[in-house]
C-alpha cells in the first residue's frame, strides 16, 4: 500500500534507512525533529510503502513553490524490483503536480548504481549542463554512510 508519511511513521522509515547499505544520513536534518519540520512545511507529499505491516519503502518530497524535490528515495532490499519505487514516485508526483509544481529534480550520488539505474529506466534525465554546489550552515548536521 503506498500512502501519505505521517510523523508516527519516523521510527520504521528511520529503521528503513539504516538497513540501506550506502545510504546517507545526516544528524540533524534526519532525526525526528528535523523530519518533523520538514513534514510540516510539506505536508501532504512525503510517501511510504507499507506491506505486511511495515514501511518498506519512502520518499521524502518537498518544494519551494517552484520545483519539487525528492529525497531520501528508498526501498528495502527484500521489496526491491516489485514496482514499489516506481509507484512511490507516481504518487510524490501527483502530490507535486495538485501543488501545480512544474519540474521536479534529486540527487543520486555517483556510486549509488542501483538508484541510478532505476532512475533511467523510469525516464528520467541526468543533467550534464550544470554544476551542484552545497555551502554548509549548521556543521553539526554531520553526514554518516551506512556500511
Amino acid at each position: 500500500m503506498i500512502r501519505e508519511m505521517r510523523l508516527e511513521d519516523y521510527d520504521q522509515v528511520y529503521a528503513l534507512w539504516m538497513s540501506v547499505k550506502g545510504f546517507a544520513m545526516r544528524s540533524v536534518d534526519d532525526s525526528r525533529e528535523g523530519v518533523e519540520r520538514f513534514l510540516a512545511r510539506n505536508p501532504h507529499i512525503s510517501v511510504v510503502a507499507e506491506e505486511e505491516g511495515q514501511i518498506v519503502g519512502a520518499i521524502l518530497c518537498g518544494h519551494d513553490g517552484r520545483r519539487g524535490c525528492l529525497y531520501h528515495v528508498c526501498v528495502s532490499d527484500r521489496w526491491r524490483r516489485r514496482g514499489i519505487g516506481t509507484a512511490m514516485v507516481v504518487f510524490a508526483m501527483e502530490a507535486l503536480k495538485r501543488e501545480k509544481i512544474s519540474k521536479v529534480s534529486l540527487i543520486a550520488f555517483t556510486a549509488n548504481d542501483i538508484g541510478n539505474a532505476f532512475w533511467n529506466r523510469i525516464g528520467w534525465t541526468r543533467r550534464e549542463d550544470l554544476n551542484y554546489y552545497d555551502f554548509v550552515l549548521n556543521r553539526e548536521n554531520i553526514v554518516a554512510f551506512n556500511q
